[in-house]
């Protein structure tokens, strides 16, 4: 009866270590799978300064100033001609500008940098007068490195316009000193304006809205708004 019940103690622990086989199989291959599946993605962030023999040598175009732009978190457009008959800027059409590229979450009013206007109606002329939808313009409650808090950066896409050959066409544009980036999880582009000297910068970043983090509000100031804005 021993031997019977040893027998039968050995077959039932061979039995289990057979099950059990196929489901620690299973595990391994699933962390396998997981593994691999995240070599294949691609990095969250990918940047590089740009290689100045990119840069454009020639003198940039004058665009036709005009500009149809929509904000999409303010539910706001406006159709503007950035420039007088003399062809200096129209300050009540950069005011009207600023008024849209307000902070969305402090309603601070800033005088954005003009050459990002003319660069979004430079944008908007290749692209046979498409909207404009804006994402961000002007940041007040963010970190003060970031070109949003300074006014000189916009995030835009352009409605029926692929974000690459957006990218393609405004890379066209770059003189020195733009930073350009592209987030194809949120589906737009980003434009700014460095500092005189800094170089290009290009980038890609997959991460979504605010890349999970929240930002904290900051002191100092930036160029107050232009006046009037009507």
């Amino acid at each position: 009866m021993r031997r019977v019940a040893l027998l039968l103690v050995a077959a039932f622990a061979f039995t289990s270590s057979v099950e059990a086989a196929p489901a620690a199989k299973s595990k391994r291959t699933a962390a396998a799978s997981a593994r691999a599946k995240r070599a294949k993605h691609p990095p969250w962030f990918k940047g590089a300064n740009a290689p100045k023999s990119e840069y454009r040598t020639e003198p940039l175009e004058r665009p036709s100033g005009d500009l149809w732009i929509r904000a999409e978190n303010l539910d706001e457009e406006v159709k503007v001609h950035i420039y007088n008959a003399d062809g200096s800027f129209d300050n009540e059409a950069l005011g009207k500008l600023d008024d849209l590229f307000r902070c969305v979450r402090s309603g601070e009013v800033r005088a954005m940098r003009a050459e990002l206007y003319e660069h979004l109606s430079r944008v908007q002329d290749h692209f046979g007068g498409k909207r404009i939808d804006l994402v961000s313009g002007f940041r007040y409650p963010e970190r003060t490195s970031s070109r949003h808090h300074h006014a000189s950066a916009v995030d835009f896409r352009v409605q029926g316009v692929s974000i690459y050959e957006i990218r393609k066409y405004a890379a066209t544009l770059d003189t020195g000193n733009m930073g350009l980036g592209i987030y194809p999880t949120s589906g737009f582009v980003h434009l700014d304006y460095r500092a005189p000297g800094e170089p290009s910068f290009r980038w890609t970043d997959y991460s979504g809205p605010n890349g999970g983090k929240r930002s904290k509000k900051k002191t100092g100031r930036t160029q107050p708004a232009r006046k009037p804005v009507s």
